[in-house]
């Protein structure tokens, strides 16, 4: 080779090593690398404790409301410090599903059967095992509604039980038809505006133990159907109070907030194929059939929607705020937003659209509003395996409902 070319591969491989040596003296060495990384850490760690930890904004019109809460259920006033490396919203709410640990619970089946010849599917966790509550006749009974197309082994649902399990409890599952793996017997289906198929759930429910403590905790579109039930029967309902989380206040803005691009591409998207998935495992030649039938005799007025032709219903209430002023028992609602520029930033129920005037002039209404939290997302923790914030407002609401109910009804 020529001597040239020997020099410069002996000088390249000198100076490769000796750019090594002062990166590794330069940055370690001297301390300015660990320098910057103890700045970045502090400067990081002033910005979440001044604008992401927060506490709470309770809003409650009933001061005894309120002072019920602050005693027995303190995690609403108390701090919530999100999840440090993963407090945004959307990020939350997409990782809450593989992040969080899923409890194992053994339900025990039932099939009810409605007026209209369709059935629901029941999962109980009857907790028989109960130390605190062995009469099952007075154990305390609590009813869960998952979101949209979700089932009893949701992980938000079974963390629920298993808080529900350490408390003493019982629960027990609405799954919506043809959900869980049930078929589909008839044409008409489920929506958050119809209550029928939940108010013969809670009454089936309530006649098999009349004298046990009754509740209801509803999560996402489940907390819809819940708000609607409640704003429909106003204190006729045997339920003592109801826990609602990340319920979509009004759909269209919801729904208009899911279309942006990038909320399309995360979530809309995987809702949809979702519900598709849903109507091709139920579309069945025999329920087609009366589908078709059923458009047919209805479709003398073509602005009719699809759903109120199928339902059978004749309006919609996709807007939950005039169901507030309605409710007769006590429901503690929860909903994460983000403020950012002045401007509220949650795409499932927009900030603007959560009726905080309106919950105002309900003296059995309490909202909390966390400064951060996604859809579902309440991580909490470095590695927020287990609870939840929402794990721990739903024990400690259920626990001051149950244990202290008479204080609640003395209102």
């Amino acid at each position: 080779r020529p001597a040239c070319a020997m020099d410069w591969q002996v000088l390249t491989r000198e100076l490769s090593l000796y750019l090594e040596s002062q990166v590794r003296v330069g940055l370690f060495g001297s301390g300015v690398g660990l320098s910057l990384v103890l700045g970045f850490g502090v400067a990081y760690a002033c910005y979440y404790l001044s604008s992401i930890a927060k506490k709470p904004q309770l809003v409650a019109s009933n001061d005894r409301f309120c002072r019920f809460l602050e005693e027995y259920c303190p995690v609403v006033t108390e701090t919530y410090y999100p999840t440090i490396w993963c407090w945004e919203g959307r990020v939350q709410t997409l990782l809450r599903p593989f992040i969080t640990s899923r409890p194992q619970v053994q339900y025990r089946n039932e099939l009810i059967k409605t007026a209209d010849g369709g059935q629901i599917s029941l999962d109980w966790f009857d907790n028989n095992d109960s130390l605190y509550y062995p009469d099952a006749s007075a154990r305390p009974t609590v009813l869960l509604l998952p979101g949209l197309t979700g089932t009893s082994k949701e992980s938000y649902i079974l963390h629920m039980i298993h808080q529900s399990e350490m408390l003493g409890y019982r629960c027990v599952v609405f799954n919506n038809r043809g959900i869980a793996g049930e078929d589909l017997l008839t044409p008409r289906t489920y929506c958050a505006a119809n209550t029928e198929d939940l108010e013969a759930v809670i009454h089936h429910v309530h006649s098999l133990h009349p004298s046990a403590p009754f509740m209801a905790a509803g999560v996402s579109m489940g907390g819809m159907l819940l708000l609607n039930y409640l704003g429909k029967t106003g204190r006729d309902t045997p339920l003592m109070a109801a826990a609602i989380f990340s319920a979509g206040w009004n759909v269209f803005e919801s729904v208009e907030s899911l279309e942006k691009p990038l909320n399309w591409l995360l979530f809309n998207y995987y809702l949809t194929t979702c519900l598709q998935s849903y109507i091709s495992r139920n579309l069945k030649q025999e329920v087609l059939e009366s589908i078709v039938k059923t458009v047919r005799l209805l479709n003398s007025d073509p602005n009719q929607p699809f759903s109120m032709k199928i339902l059978g219903w004749l309006g919609i209430h996709l807007f939950l705020d005039h169901r507030v002023n309605a409710v007769g028992c006590k429901p503690l609602f929860l909903c994460g937003w983000h403020f950012i520029e002045g401007y509220g930033l949650n795409f499932f129920p927009p900030f603007l659209a959560i009726p905080v005037e309106t919950a105002k002039q309900n003296a059995n209404v309490a909202l909390v509003l966390t400064s951060c939290g996604g859809h579902i997302g309440f991580l909490e923790g470095i590695w927020p395996r287990k609870c939840t914030y929402m794990d721990r407002v739903f024990k400690q609401f259920v626990q001051a409902v149950f244990e202290h109910g008479n204080k609640i009804f003395s209102m």
